[in-house]
């Protein structure tokens, strides 16, 4: 028998697994039939493979958020009043990301007793923490996480379980707090049906399997497949945090991946402009929608100092360069961007063995509607729709009000998906 987890009979509780049906959305025919004018298009481009993709966050019990359970669509956002943790859920969302890269717990969670459920009493040996999860779904099916961390009196992990289609996968349990290791079982079948051996306490174990599964048996195979698959969807995240103020001054010249702060905007549109005509055509043309003024395109020079500057184009004179946009024009600019281009320009860590048309990528985005007005917003997420029909984008967002169409009532954007979250509702609710 593999050892007892140390999540704990609470999260068991908490999580039925009959809460929420994962891997229940289809990220192509959906979408593409809810966005006026582009079913067609979508369903001429959309590529079928199955990509790994995160579809459900779980917070079981994290910061304010008590048996959460968050369904993620091609493009999902986040709404609710002020202080209902919708920065919170994205905020765990890039830490599992963190995990899936590697990342040790202290990076991952700078702040862990912040994470700590408020009203969260301590054991007998003072130990507090908080349980965190998700799902993902892909060639291997729906596999699900589960992650439980002590944060008080030192951070570390305390059980981790990688479980789906009835298997526990892995699953670790911390015995020994003296040591700096947890005991970790997993399913190999065969003639013995777990292998059992100590993995590090500050390391998400599931990045580990690869390194420790040979992958001879085919019960093997599902472990490394299951392992992989969520591995390859966290890395997938790219929490993507605009800055206006940063992108204002020259950016100088780099790799030519955006950063998260997107500091280096004139940069990379530089490159798309070298790489790209195509995408960087269609995003001369978002911009002309989502900017102020007529707009004829966007262009970049080399500065003599070795930086990189970027203007808009203008009918007449010589254009206005980014320094003069306001906050809203340049937050629209760089998420156009973002979701025109993908992982190829973006500075994310993909896996470098999995084919680029294989991957996906599911874009955060925090104040997704900071600075912009309701056409500027309406037009970005119209844009996501449409991209993520042809499977190869995904967008989880937190805005504070509810989008609208131009000319439509609010939260009846075609292909959005609407989840409430509060102080009374933590996440299953829909529109």
């Amino acid at each position: 028998m593999p050892p007892t987890s140390g999540l704990g009979p609470a999260a068991q509780d908490a999580e039925s697994p009959q809460a929420v049906p994962p891997g229940t959305d289809d990220a192509h025919a959906r979408s593409a039939a809810r966005v006026p004018g582009q079913a067609g298009r979508a369903d001429r481009n959309a590529d079928t493979t199955p990509r790994p993709h995160l579809t459900e966050l779980r917070l079981s019990a994290y910061a304010g958020h008590r048996a959460t359970v968050l369904r993620l669509g091609p493009v999902t956002l986040l709404t609710g009043p002020s202080g209902g943790g919708k920065s919170t859920a994205l905020a765990a969302c890039a830490a599992l990301a963190a995990l899936g890269n590697g990342a040790p717990l202290a990076e991952a969670f700078p702040d862990p007793r912040a994470a700590v459920p408020e009203n969260a009493r301590p054991d007998p040996q003072r130990r507090r923490g908080f349980r965190i999860g998700c799902v993902s779904d892909g060639p291997a099916g729906p596999v699900r996480l589960d992650l439980a961390v002590q944060a008080e009196p030192e951070l570390r992990v305390v059980g981790e379980r990688l479980s789906g289609d009835g298997v526990v996968y892995l699953e670790t349990a911390l015995r020994d707090p003296a040591r700096r290791t947890v005991q970790a079982a997993w399913h190999t079948a065969g003639n013995a049906a777990v292998t059992r051996a100590p993995l590090p306490d500050d390391l998400l174990g599931t990045t580990l399997l690869p390194l420790r599964v040979a992958g001879r048996t085919k019960e093997q195979r599902r472990v490394l497949a299951a392992a992989e698959q969520t591995v390859l969807a966290l890395r997938s995240l790219f929490p993507c945090a605009a800055d206006p103020t940063a992108m204002r001054p020259p950016a100088p010249g780099g790799d030519g991946l955006l950063r998260r702060d997107c500091a280096n905007l004139a940069e990379v549109l530089h490159r798309a402009a070298r790489e790209c005509r195509t995408r960087y055509g269609l995003l001369e043309a978002s911009v002309r929608e989502g900017c102020a003024g007529a707009v004829d395109g966007l262009a970049t020079e080399l500065l003599p100092g070795g930086g990189i500057a970027a203007r808009l184009l203008r009918p007449e004179g010589p254009g206005t360069p980014l320094s003069r946009l306001g906050d809203g024009e340049l937050r629209y600019l760089a998420m156009a961007l973002v979701l025109f281009t993908g992982p190829g320009v973006l500075d994310v860590d993909p896996a470098s063995e999995v084919p680029g048309a294989l991957q996906t990528l599911t874009v955060l985005a925090d104040d997704f509607d900071l600075h912009l007005d309701e056409r500027q917003a309406a037009l970005l997420l119209d844009l996501a729709a449409r991209m993520a029909a042809r499977g190869h984008i995904r967008l989880l967002g937190a805005l504070s009000r509810p989008p609208a169409p131009p000319g439509g009532s609010p939260g009846m954007i075609p292909g959005v998906r609407l989840v409430e979250v509060g102080a009374a509702v933590r996440g299953t609710p829909e529109r």
